[in-house]
This record gives structure tokens, sequence and C-alpha cells, in this order.
């Protein structure tokens, strides 16, 4: 059976005609495209460091006289508390002096009775007018003088107490001795370390940092500090003192963190990991797809929410990571782009936004992922 020509050509119209009408509908209904909000956001940025464990305070501590050691009862790595004694010199000395002190002390008190009696005996006979004001100022001077005597005397005598004290060496607090730098029967000047103690009222873990890295250090920086051999003993810790000059040596900068409450596995010398928790400035980042070209220049499509219609912005790159664009200028938090289906797009087109495949934030844990793993 043959069909007659003009019904084929009616039929074509026809289909063509619907197309038309089809392609004029979507037209006026827009382009169905993905888009994403733009975020900016700040990344962590963790910087691992090895250091070890050290007394936030070193005590150096010396006898306050000079003489002969006669005894030191600590050794290192002894454990001491507070007001132990842990060296003594030869008391001898001192105590000849405390003695020699105390019988001046007596013979002053004797002469301040006498001149006491003479002056009272005075003071009398010149009311009576039976003395001369000579006299009775010669008593008067005489009592003061005995008794300034006697307050030197009284002195002298502490003096020597103190210093019998002083052939003592007492610890100013519990710790633990790391050095000793005196044998008994050694002759030591006043002043001299005898010992060093590392005090038991603060930890401090120490690192030396590389001066990139002292850049992100802020004072509100915090440290997760872990033992190398046990990474489950943790403490944390913020940063106490840094050292204001570099090593000559390794060009690194020390720097001292005081830890809150670190447990007893953290001993002295313990080698650590310190983790800093930093954060970058804050970002864009976008996905790949979202990237397209204006002449020679990147650029991405921006969705106005106003007459949903597209037009392209020039960006500037910053990098490009896997499957993302972080954008340094050109985009501003609260943007609409178009993140797929921009192959087609031509400026003032009408778009329809649908659920894209990555949101804004599967942007940023895409982004976060890349950045540890990196």
């Amino acid at each position: 059976m043959t069909i007659p020509f003009p019904a084929v050509s009616l039929a074509l119209a026809l289909i063509l005609a619907g197309c038309n009408r089809q392609e004029n509908e979507t037209a006026a209904a827009g382009r169905p495209v993905q888009v994403v909000k733009v975020e900016a956001s700040k990344l962590p940025n963790d910087i691992q460091l090895s250091g070890e464990i050290q007394a936030e305070k070193n005590v150096e501590l010396g006898f306050r006289i000079g003489g002969r050691v006669i005894e030191r009862s600590i050794n290192v790595g002894d454990t001491v508390s507070g007001g132990q004694v842990i060296a003594r010199l030869d008391p001898s000395i001192e105590q000849n002096a405390l003695t020699a002190a105390k019988a001046a002390l007596e013979a002053a008190r004797g002469q301040v009775t006498t001149a006491r009696n003479t002056f009272q005996r005075q003071d009398r006979l010149m009311a009576q007018g039976f003395t001369t004001r000579p006299q009775f100022d010669q008593a008067l001077k005489a009592q003061e003088t005995a008794e300034a005597q006697l307050g030197n005397a009284e002195a002298q005598v502490d003096l020597a107490r103190d210093r019998l004290g002083f052939t003592q060496l007492h610890a100013d607090a519990a710790g633990v001795v790391t050095s000793r730098n005196v044998e008994p029967g050694e002759v030591v000047q006043p002043g001299q370390v005898v010992v060093q103690l590392a005090r038991d009222d603060g930890r401090d873990a120490v690192f030396n940092i590389p001066a990139r890295s002292l850049d992100t250090l802020t004072a509100d920086s915090v440290f997760r500090v872990a033992l190398a051999d046990a990474p489950t003993v943790t403490a944390i810790g913020r940063v106490r003192e840094s050292a204001p000059q570099a090593d000559p040596v390794t060009r690194t900068f020390q720097v001292r963190v005081g830890l809150q409450d670190p447990p007893e596995a953290m001993r002295l010398g313990s080698t650590i990991t310190g983790t800093i928790e930093t954060v970058s400035a804050e970002i864009v980042a976008i996905p790949a797809s979202a990237l397209t070209q204006s002449g020679v220049s990147p650029a991405v499509w921006i969705v106005d929410p106003a007459n949903s219609t597209v037009g392209l912005r020039i960006v500037d790159i910053l990098r490009f990571d896997p499957g993302l664009v972080i954008v340094s200028q050109g985009l501003e938090p609260g943007d609409v782009i178009v993140s797929a289906g921009i192959q087609a797009l031509h400026p003032g087109q009408r778009v329809v936004p649908i659920a894209a495949g990555l949101g804004s934030r599967s942007v940023w844990n895409q982004l976060s992922q890349t950045e540890s793993d990196t």
C-alpha cells in the first residue's frame, strides 16, 4: 500500500510542530542544572612534632655560706620532699661562732643592768639636787650605749644561729634530683651549685619548631601531646614560653608547652609527639565540575536568584585539589553557582536548579579529607 505524498508531509509537519512546542516550553521553563551555594570556612591544619617531657621549673640548690661538705644524702634520680635535708657542711666553725655570740650577749645584758642602775641613781640625786648635770648626762649616755650594744649582741646571736642553720641544705620543694656537682669532703663557696632539682609542681612538653610552623601559633593554640611509645597516654597543653631567638645550629625555636594534669606515665625525659591544632584562613572551595572559562580566564556560572538566569563570573584560582577548586577571589559566601550542566549554558539563560549531587557541606567534607590525607 502506497501512502500519498501529501499525507507524509502533513505527518512530518505535525511532528516538527510538536518538537518545537516542546522545546519552546522547555526554554520558557528553564534548563535543569545542578547548583551549589558558596560557603567560606576554615580548615583544620594540624602539625605533627616530636619533643620530650621536662620539668616546668629546674632549681639549682647551693649553700648560702662556704665550708667543707661532710654529707650528701641524695643521688641522681632520687625523689625528695619539700624541706628534706640533702647535704650538710661541717658545722664546727658556726657552732663556735654561735657560742661566742651568746657569751657576748650575756656580757651586754650585764652592762645594760649596770648602766640602768647607775642612771636611776643619778636621776634620784638630780631630783634632790645632790649631783651635777654632767654626771647625769654621762649616766644617761652610758645607759643608751649599753642598750645599743645589747641590741647588737642579740643580732649577732641571730646571725650566728642562721649561719649554723645554713650548714644544712634543704630542698625548697618536692622534686627529682637531675644532677649533683659536689661530693663529701669538697670545700664549696657560697652559692656554688650542689644539686639540680626538677620540681614536681609542673611538667612541660618541649618542642623545637621551625619558623614556618611558629608563625601559625597563637595564644589559643592547643597541643595534643602523647607518649611516642604509648599513644593512648595523652595530655592537653598550651604554649607557656617561646624562644625569641632560633638555635644557631638547628635554626629552630624552642617552645615550652605547659601540660594540664599530665599522667604519671609522662616522666621526665619521655619522648612525645605533639599535634598543633591550627586552622587556615577562610577559603572558598567549589566542585571542579563548576569551573569553566571566559576567554582564557577561569570562570563559573552564577545564578541570579531574582530571575533564575545565569551569567559568567571570572574567578582567581588558589590551587587545585582532587575534585575541588580553591578560589581566592571572585566568589562571595551565599553566591549560587552551577555545578553540573554548564556545557550548554549561555549568558542570560533561564535555569531550573535541581538537587546537586555534591552539596556545599559535602564539598567541605571532601576538602577536609583531602587536607588530612596530605
